[in-house]
């Protein structure tokens, strides 16, 4: 057994060291410790290992430090010389503050006769590596290497082992076993080495067949140019086809410089492939080809009527659109192109209220082709303008491929979901958007892969948005708003009746004559089985009650003419979904029902308040937006600044006031709650509840004014679906009454307001009920 030494130990990562090997070390705070105390105790001697992550190293060896200096960059590093191999042993003390460890070096012995045969056949695997290399130098270095062992340990030097291939040599103190797994690795290495030379042959032979084909391509385009006959096959069928075409004249142009091009161009290089499918995207579009626009305004009305039942604001526009063009035809005036001759108009309402399928019938109505481009989620400003033709894959924008699926220059083009259109570090399409809808520059609106100016002055542009403060200011000023806020109860009857239940016969496979849906039982679906401001989970409903007819129908042969009845929905849709909950809300004090707008539709809000003993102060809950929580804290101000005239014992409020809307899960902002949340305080605090058919909307000031709100359609709308009976409005609202249709006014009593006292003086109830009083005792 060697004699064991006592050496400090310095650790590398990412370099596994073995005998023989002279490497430089950059040395850190650890490396230095370990350098400056093998200088100083243990005569230029310590014991280099490999730091492992998965455990610590068994084996290491002894190097010796040849010098110490500083790399290129300044670092401190030092050269070590790796000696013998040694085992590491237990960890000892030492002075300096490195770590010192017991090593026990690897005697090595005389090499057997197989172990001479292994290094032979080793170092003759070396040998043809390093001459695939050219590396001369290095193979005489290796031919004079006669011990096995110190053949094997060469190893370290070897590029194409990894860090773990080179630490299982040097924790393999057996010269044959290193020897074996080296001749291993080498094989596999060559094998390697000549597939990576086959391809690189097989590469360089496809290069050369390459050039050889382009020089005998040049030379018969030399030759045919003699000849006279140098128009290459393809640029002459794309003049030909340029030159036959009904194109502008700066298109034309345009189009024949391409050709030009395309006939210089190589076939090979990527250029003419580019070229031809500009080409042929330019002579796709339908430069000349528009259509003839209906003139009978009564007949086009009459289709917009068939299609859509209500919607009148949106018929009336493009019934005056189709009228102004029919009189510009009749008196001989510009129909076609010109700046401003086009109309952008944008319908704004909840979902389901037939947006997107107005769009076919106002194509319909007009005569002219139909195409929708969905921008819902769209973030790529080139998805509007295209691509430049410079990009890999470059393609038109789908406003241009709009227009080539149309076929018509003036096609009714509908940008669904204008509202949801995005924006990231690609671009904003909104503001790509603004060329397009903006009627006195979309006449010269410019493609980036095109880049050729495009009339799109007369093209028909509807845009569709389910909330308007999504869409971007300056794109909405290039749009007409028309808003389209939802269906009454009768709409939706009607609607049921005249399109849905058709449509819904027809997909569950029944006549009209093997059932009949009284208006009794759609009354009742609409009433208690939806809450929406379009028809859309109606269709859903009637779907499902017609396929369990059609069902029963199979099972029962015998089965006559059925009629669903009120009394019947059940039996088909199971109980009904919505009730009336507003009494049972209200019925404690504390409790008010506010009306608000959504992305849905319009929608009632109830809005609670308590107070418990403790610090005066104001919690709100809910996930409230900023503006809802100054109307919370506006109107607290307002009901304890006016408490005398409410009847509010001034002490009620010094308490910890808890302010709640409810469905906590939903975003909820906007400027139409303050009345709400002064009513809901002031009914806490005198123990009055609110009356169960009375909803308001309105925003407060800390004097009690009301400040006119938006929605107060679609608001109105939602309070008759709830069951309300008495709405309050703010006073500058009520010209928006125009709006709102008759029957809803007729169920409902709407009051305009100026003052929020007005509210409560009708709003609250006496306080001699049980509920209140019991509610009252438990505030307190």
């Amino acid at each position: 057994m060697a004699d064991i030494q006592r050496l400090p130990v310095l650790s590398v990562t990412d370099l596994v060291v073995l005998p023989g090997m002279v490497v430089p070390i950059e040395l850190d705070e650890a490396a230095q410790a370990a350098v400056d105390a093998a200088r100083t105790s243990s005569e230029d001697t310590l014991l280099l290992a490999p730091r492992l992550e998965d455990r610590y190293a068994a084996y290491g060896v002894i190097a010796t430090i040849q010098q110490v200096g500083r790399l290129a960059g300044g670092a401190p590093a030092a050269v070590l010389r790796a000696g013998q191999r040694a085992r590491i042993g237990v960890g000892v003390t030492g002075p300096g503050a490195a770590l010192w460890v017991e090593a026990e070096p690897v005697e090595a012995h005389a090499a057997t006769e197989h172990e001479k045969e292994l290094a032979a056949e080793y170092k003759s695997l070396v040998i043809a590596s390093l001459q695939k290399r050219d590396a001369w130098q290095v193979i005489d270095t290796v031919q004079r290497v006669t011990d096995p062992g110190t053949l094997a340990d060469m190893a370290g030097y070897a590029s194409y082992l990894t860090a773990e291939q080179k630490r299982q040599l040097l924790e393999t103190p057996e010269i044959e076993a290193r020897l074996t797994a080296l001749i291993s690795w080498t094989k596999d290495h060559l094998a390697e080495l000549e597939v990576s030379e086959k391809i690189s042959d097989d590469v360089r032979e496809g290069m050369e067949k390459n050039q050889r084909e382009f020089l005998l391509r040049q030379q018969l385009a030399a030759i045919r140019k003699e000849l006279g006959e140098d128009e290459p096959d393809g640029a002459q069928d794309y003049r030909g086809r340029v030159e036959a075409a009904e194109l502008p004249a700066n298109v034309r142009e345009a189009a024949l410089r391409e050709v030009g091009r395309l006939e210089r161009a190589s076939d090979q290089g990527p250029e003419a492939g580019w070229i031809r499918t500009w080409l042929d995207t330019v002579l796709e579009l339908p430069w000349a080809v528009r259509t003839t626009d209906a003139t009978d305004v009564t007949s086009a009305r009459a289709v917009l009527d068939a299609d859509h039942h209500g919607l009148t604001d949106v018929k009336d526009r493009i019934v005056e659109y189709l009228a102004v063009r029919s009189r510009r035809a009749e008196r001989g005036l510009e129909v076609v192109g010109g700046r401003g001759s086009g109309a952008v108009m944008a319908l704004v309402g909840p979902p389901g209220v037939g947006k997107t399928s107005l769009g076919e019938s106002v194509a319909r109505a007009l005569g002219r082709t139909f195409v929708r481009v969905a921008l819902g989620g769209v973030r790529d400003e080139a998805e509007i303008r295209g691509h430049r033709r410079t990009y890999v894959g470059a393609l038109p924008g789908r406003i241009v491929r709009a227009i080539g699926e149309a076929g018509s220059m003036n096609p009714v083009v509908l940008l669904d979901e204008i509202d949801k259109v995005g924006a990231d570090y690609r671009g904003d399409p909104a503001a790509a958007l603004l060329e397009v809808l903006d009627p006195a520059q979309n006449h010269t609106f410019r493609d980036h892969y095109l880049d050729l100016d495009l009339d799109l002055s007369d093209v028909l542009f509807l845009a569709t948005a389910n909330v308007i403060e999504s869409i971007p200011a300056a794109l909405l000023d290039r749009m007409e708003l028309i808003s389209i806020d939802g269906y009454t109860e009768d709409d939706k009857v009607a609607i049921a009746r005249e399109y849905l239940l058709p449509r819904q016969l027809e997909r569950a496979a029944l006549d009209a004559g093997e059932l009949e849906l009284t208006d009794a039982a759609l009354r009742e679906i609409v009433a208690n089985y939806t809450r929406e401001a379009g028809v859309r989970q109606l269709e859903r409903l009637l779907a499902k009650a017609l396929r369990k007819v059609a069902t029963r129908m199979a099972t029962d042969e015998q089965a006559e003419r059925r009629t669903i009845d009120a009394g019947d929905v059940r039996t088909y849709l199971g109980r009904a979904r919505f009730t009336p909950e507003s009494p049972e809300r209200t019925e404690v004090p504390g409790v008010a029902t506010g009306l608000a707008v959504t992305g849905l539709g319009g929608d009632v809000l109830f809005i609670e308040a308590s107070a418990t003993q403790g610090a005066a102060g104001l919690t709100l809950t809910g996930q409230l937006g900023e503006v809802m929580k100054e109307s919370a804290q506006i109107a607290l101000s307002y009901v304890r600044s006016h408490a005398g005239e409410l009847g509010v014992d001034a002490e009620a409020l010094d308490r910890s006031i808890h302010v709640h809307v409810p469905a906590g899960a939903v975003p909820k902002d906007g400027p139409s709650a303050g009345v709400t949340m002064v009513t809901a305080l002031t009914s806490m605090a005198t123990g009055r509840p609110v009356r169960s058919e009375v909803g308001m909307t309105g925003e407060v000031t800390l004097n009690g004014r009301v400040l006119p709100i938006g929605g107060v359609k679609q608001k109105l709308l939602a309070a008759q679906r709830a069951g309300l009976t008495t709405v309050f409005i703010p006073a500058r609202n009520e010209p928006d009454l125009d709006d709102v249709p008759a029957d809803v006014l007729a169920a409902i009593d709407v009051r305009p307001v100026k003052d929020v006292a007005e509210i409560l003086a009708y709003a609250l109830a006496e306080s001699g009920t049980a509920s209140a009083r019991g509610s009252q005792h438990a505030a307190a």
